[in-house]
């Protein structure tokens, strides 16, 4: 069964000009088009098919919370020294501030240790989460996908599969669901 095209509002003000693999294209395509003076204030890049990527950093023992503690205790110690610091006169600023950095990098060690030791060894590894998308969508609005198709065509940022003059009616707007490619 074919897609019939859509008339509503989302469809007709939205339409895709391409399709990326990364952000970075996507990113250096919209770059393009602000560099051509097309109204990139129309277009959107949109990311689908999001997944959670947890990236293992390291082991995580109770030394490492409590000087990862130390350190971010410290740099809050530092700021507050020098918070309290503005309204100082003489040399005591610099005692101020010594003082907070240790007191903040001691109180942080603490936390720290205590903190990872509350979890009772069920997460000793430390990580990074990032969002990342399957593929990356450039949409454009008002009518002029096809002025921003035709100038990443001739900067050379247009892909292959991107989609022709002919699917502009029926492209899907944000928020709303296509079907897989290959239905």
């Amino acid at each position: 069964m074919s897609e019939l095209p859509r008339f509503d509002s989302a469809a007709m003000a939205w339409n895709t000009v391409a399709r990326y693999e990364t952000y970075e294209e996507a990113q250096a395509a919209v770059d393009r088009l602000a560099d051509e003076h097309f109204p990139v204030e129309r277009v959107d890049i949109i990311g689908s098919d999001l997944r959670l990527v947890e990236r293992v950093t390291g082991r995580l023992t109770k030394g490492r919370a409590a000087a990862a503690g130390a350190a971010s205790g410290a740099w809050f110690g530092l700021f507050i020294g020098l918070l309290v610091g503005l309204f100082t006169r003489g040399h005591v600023w610099l005692g101020l501030i010594l003082g907070g950095i240790l007191i903040g990098a001691l109180w942080g060690a603490v936390f720290g240790f205590v903190g990872h030791a509350a979890t009772r060894g069920r997460r000793d590894f430390s990580s990074m989460r990032s969002l990342v998308a399957k593929n990356y969508d450039v949409i454009v609005g008002g009518g002029q996908v096809d002025r921003a198709r035709n100038l990443l065509q001739n900067a050379g940022l247009l892909p292959a599969n991107a989609a022709g003059p002919a699917s502009t009616s029926t492209a899907a707007g944000p928020g709303t669901a296509t079907p897989p490619a290959d239905a």
